[in-house]
């Protein structure tokens, strides 16, 4: 069966599409930013198209890059996770946003919640277990409803904690933070899951350590990013 292009019914290009997606996921931009700048380049779109691309498209282009990289990271030991979770004002309400990352900085789910609690850690660490398999490690802080949860699940043996074991995951929650101060906050909770759920994909796509890495290596890591993400969802 042939799998149908998904834009097919739109008259502007794909790469436009994927551009506008790509500018405004992955840096800290709003809507009329990203209009601007498609401006410049000679395309004519409203932020409002720009909007709907990505709410249309995003969560398409990240399950993509997902489902490749969840491929690949089954083929290794995954032999520490660094588990953390920060508040987020939704409509005036505080939430929460769990995250978890691995050794080398991948983002590896984001899950929102109305609560902190053993009920809410559960649900994260099941679920992040259940996509990605069990860790050898997993390094949180002191908050109790960890270790609740973990015994709950028979893996209270592999819970690290230490006051700056979790210092990865700590600064991997800014790149969302800069994100969060330029959408101006979130209105409901479903788009915010939403958002940090493609944002979490994108920003493992494009993030290549280049500290940790020669120029020459980084130049070719950045543009075989670019070159496949120029490739997604073209069948």
């Amino acid at each position: 069966m042939i799998k149908q292009s998904p834009f097919k019914y739109f008259k502007t290009s794909p790469e436009i599409i994927r551009l506008a997606v790509m500018l405004y996921i992955r840096f800290p931009l709003s809507l009329r930013n990203v209009e601007d700048l498609l401006h410049e380049r000679g395309i004519d779109v409203s932020h409002e198209t720009v909007r709907y691309w990505w709410n249309r498209f995003g969560p398409m282009f990240a399950a993509e890059i997902r489902r490749k990289r969840v491929q690949q990271q089954r083929a290794f030991s995954k032999w520490k996770w660094h588990v953390d979770e920060v508040f987020v004002k939704v409509n005036g309400k505080r939430h929460y946003l769990w995250r978890a990352v691995d050794h080398e900085g991948e983002v590896l789910e984001a899950v929102v919640t109305k609560r902190r609690n053993k009920v809410a850690a559960l649900k994260f660490l099941r679920k992040l277990v259940k996509r990605h398999g069990c860790a050898e490690e997993i390094v949180t802080d002191r908050f109790a409803s960890y270790k609740a949860a973990l015994r709950e699940m028979g893996a209270l043996e592999k819970q690290k904690t230490g006051r700056w074991l979790n210092n990865r995951v700590e600064n991997s929650h800014l790149p969302f933070r800069r994100r969060e101060r330029a959408m101006q906050r979130f209105r409901r909770m479903r788009s915010l899951q939403k958002f940090a759920a493609v944002h979490s994909s994108v920003y493992n796509h494009f993030n290549q350590e280049r500290s940790l890495a020669s120029r020459d290596i980084f130049k070719l890591t950045r543009a075989a990013a670019l070159s496949e993400w120029r490739q997604l969802c073209s069948g």
